[in-house]
């Protein structure tokens, strides 16, 4: 016989998200019962959170076992196990052990896992989650040579994190990273992809505790490629040493403007007659070769396949009829609410179908997926009251993100992406090595900033992008290194 179990709040997986949406729930709805239903036995804990502005937060990440929740959370169970389908009319959750959960509100933060460029093949390998990239560390270790298919936050960090291996960069655009980045700020980075890693010196740079995991010894449920763990948090590359097994520590090439035509064995190669690139090695017998559109074929050990997530809603919309945004995620309105009633979506799973405010947007990141499961934790508990007064949460009003790359802090702030720096007027400053500095403003108000180093100036343009004070009578002085512009604005 099945067994039946029944809660008021269920939340669908451990990333950062669902945790954040559990301990939400937990803290304010203390005699509530509340399940976390996740596909691993480790969850994604938030440790050392910091406020670093109204908008700008830094955190850590640490994989924790269940129990580093339930003995903060009375009120909260914990269950490994993984949901094979709903059914939204009973309000229940049927599990692959038959277990029955049933629910009064529902919300899914199942994440997103890797869209690969290949399909089962052993070489191409994906990376989204700790279990990923320990197994990309134990292959790199007799790897000579790799190919890195991306052009994205992963791909930007495993390219400089990589070393004693040979890498080539294939990237789609006519620049690196330019999720992140104009052509400018590509450029300001350049010169530091070649150099040579000062580890020790990054180790003194490190001011907080980075990303931590434990051992657990119960054993994991096998994961399927539809289920993986919570997304890679900050600083995930932190006290990981990637090394392959070549003798040179950095030898790295970029093939720009091209995509993956296709992937092949040594026997296609042959059969084809086709000829591969030796960049850095005459070695030419390698296990997979990359054929890319730009007519070069490149042999390596292993491929990292970086071209982005695809949200986990396979089993969900198979389930019920759940509406789909344009980026595939489940849609969700202003409250969290995905179209199915009592069900919410948080995180890289869901599409925010809501009216965006000007200077917000969407991007799957560790600082969205946190606000999305906080806010959708409080709708949640709001409308099981029966309380639709509810305001939308101020961190929808600023797209606002910290980082790290080439070991150097990275702010993003509002429309800073290169598409609305062509359009609109510009105000850039460089310091090679050092910073580099870009605000974009739109009929005089400051739209967008990129800000690359210690520049101590992200507080002071968050607060003009909010107010849309006119700053075109400053002209250059804006930037000017000699000049507290914070004196002017406070």
């Amino acid at each position: 016989m099945s067994n039946i179990l029944a809660f008021q709040y269920v939340v669908i997986g451990g990333g950062i998200s669902g945790v954040t949406c559990v301990e939400t729930l937990a803290t304010f709805a203390p005699e509530a019962t509340i399940l976390l239903l996740t596909g691993s036995p480790l969850i994604k804990a938030i440790t050392h959170y910091v406020k670093l502005s109204k908008f700008l937060e830094e955190f850590d990440i640490s994989e924790k076992p269940f129990s580093y929740l339930a003995e903060q959370h009375s009120n909260l169970t914990l269950l490994n196990k993984i949901v094979d389908h709903l059914d939204t009319d009973k309000h229940t959750l049927i599990c692959t052990d038959d277990t029955i959960i049933k629910y009064d509100k529902l919300c899914i933060c199942a994440g997103a896992h890797p869209k690969l460029i290949c399909d089962s093949n052993p070489f191409v390998l994906g990376i989204r989650d700790t279990e990923t990239v320990d197994s990309f560390q134990k292959k790199l270790l007799s790897a000579k040579q790799i190919v890195i298919v991306g052009n994205g936050g992963i791909a930007t960090e495993l390219v400089y994190e990589v070393e004693n291996c040979s890498v080539i960069w294939a990237v789609r655009d006519e620049h690196i990273s330019t999720t992140f980045f104009d052509e400018a700020a590509a450029c300001f980075f350049l010169d530091k992809i070649q150099q040579k890693k000062n580890n020790q010196e990054e180790k003194l740079n490190e001011k907080r505790t980075k990303y931590e995991t434990v051992e657990i010894t119960n054993k994991p449920i096998k994961m399927t490629s539809s289920i993986s763990g919570g997304a890679l948090g900050p600083d995930w590359a932190v006290n990981r040493t990637m090394k392959g097994l070549g003798q040179k520590t950095r030898q790295i090439h970029i093939e720009y403007k091209v995509e993956v035509k296709s992937v092949l064995t040594p026997d296609e190669l042959e059969r084809r007659q086709l000829i591969s690139e030796n960049m850095f090695s005459e070695h030419n017998n390698w296990p997979v070769y990359v054929e890319l559109t730009n007519g070069k074929i490149f042999g390596c050990d292993l491929i990292v396949s970086a071209t982005g997530v695809v949200p986990n809603t396979d089993m969900f919309v198979k389930s019920a009829p759940f509406v789909i945004g344009q980026d595939g995620g489940l849609e969700v309105d202003e409250f969290m609410r995905t179209s199915v009633k009592d069900v919410y979506a948080a995180g890289d799973v869901c599409t925010a179908g809501w009216k965006h405010a000007e200077h917000w947007f969407q991007m799957r990141l560790w600082s969205q997926a946190r606000q999305m499961g906080h806010y959708a934790a409080k709708c949640m508990l709001a409308h099981m009251s029966n309380d639709d007064n509810i305001s939308m949460d101020f961190c929808f009003e600023l797209f606002a993100h910290v980082t790290k790359f080439f070991n150097m802090k990275v702010v993003l702030l509002g429309k800073y992406h290169e598409n609305d720096m062509k359009k609109y007027d510009n105000l850039i400053r460089v310091t090679p090595g050092e910073e580099y500095i870009r605000v974009t403003l739109k009929d005089g108000r400051v739209h967008g900033c990129v800000f690359i180093g210690d520049t101590e100036m992200e507080e002071t343009f968050e607060n003009l992008i909010l107010n849309q004070m006119d700053v075109s009578a400053y002209g250059e002085s804006l930037l000017d290194p000699d000049i507290d512009i914070a004196d002017y604005f406070d």
